[in-house]
């Protein structure tokens, strides 16, 4: 079984224990994800199953888009509900504070990733110096967010909700708390579903609890369509089976214009999708980059 699936990550469930339970209702050792969620959150997550996990690397690295809740009054070490209770304080802002709070993060910021995160250090995920009550200075990074808007007005529990189109690497709980700053009354985050990933919509992707080992096949897309951003090149019979083998093209033996040095494409030998290469100029030939499915 091979090939590229979104599914819609339920609530307290890993992204590594999605993954697992892939890799049961399919058989394949071989299935990743890109583009990890905390337990506590919802939404798109991509899947590539079999020989298809050598595109993980190559998807879409656009912005990702995010429906966020918010506790005001309350700040965790964790940025999020899930995590233990730093401070509490009363909650005297408006709507009209929320809006310009929000208003304060549009465009590029500098952000200070959460400790309780997977970034690495020395070889070692934060989230495990944490967890041994650990804690570094972690440097700010800009981030950019490209657009960020109320959804849903303050409630008598002093929640509220917000949608986010940010860059890759933007941490949502990161900006919970700092909202919860601007406000000067705290905030963390108590909700989080990830709408669309990759260029990847939340309507298009299947609730994992829904799959079974009957029907996961027929959820499974084409490797292919992880990839499509990539420019297509066609090759004939002789040049498929040497792309399979793994020998690079000539570039004067493939119809394609306009192209650039180290510029990425789709290999296909009619409708087969055979994998990535890359044009190499100055060795005239278009080199592999991963192979997918072969002729022989």
């Amino acid at each position: 079984m091979q090939g590229f699936l979104l599914i819609n990550k339920p609530k307290g469930i890993t992204s590594f224990g999605a993954v697992a339970r892939i890799k049961r209702l399919t058989g394949e050792k071989r299935v990743g994800h890109t583009g990890t969620l905390d337990p506590m959150a919802t939404g798109v997550l991509p899947i590539f199953i079999g020989k298809a996990t050598a595109l993980s690397s190559y998807l879409l690295d656009s912005e990702k888009t995010y429906f966020a809740s918010v506790l005001l009054g309350k700040t965790t070490d964790t940025f999020d509900i899930t995590g233990k209770v730093i401070s509490e304080s009363e909650v005297n802002v408006t709507n009209d504070d929320i809006l310009f709070a929000l208003s304060k993060f549009k465009g590029k910021i500098m952000q200070k990733p959460p400790m309780f995160s997977a970034i690495q250090k020395n070889g070692v995920r934060l989230y495990e110096l944490a967890r041994r009550g650990e804690t570094l200075d972690i440097p700010m990074r800009e981030v950019e967010i490209f657009d960020i808007k109320e959804t849903e007005k303050l409630n008598e529990k002093g929640e509220f909700s917000f949608s986010a189109c940010v860059c890759k690497g933007t941490y949502i709980r990161s900006l919970a708390n700092d909202i919860g700053d601007v406000l000067g009354c705290g905030a963390t985050l108590c909700g989080l579903t990830r709408t669309n990933a990759s260029g990847f919509d939340i309507e298009n992707c299947v609730d994992l609890n829904d799959l079974t080992s009957e029907n996961i096949s027929s959820f499974i897309l084409s490797e292919e369509t992880a990839v499509s951003h990539f420019k297509e090149v066609f090759v004939s019979e002789k040049q498929a089976v040497r792309f399979s083998n793994g020998g690079q093209l000539s570039l004067d033996r493939i119809s394609a214009d306009g192209l650039t040095d180290g510029e990425i494409l789709r290999v296909k030998y009619n409708d087969l999708f055979l994998g990535l290469g890359f044009v190499d100029l100055e060795n005239n030939q278009l080199s592999i980059k991963c192979v997918i499915n072969s002729i022989k």
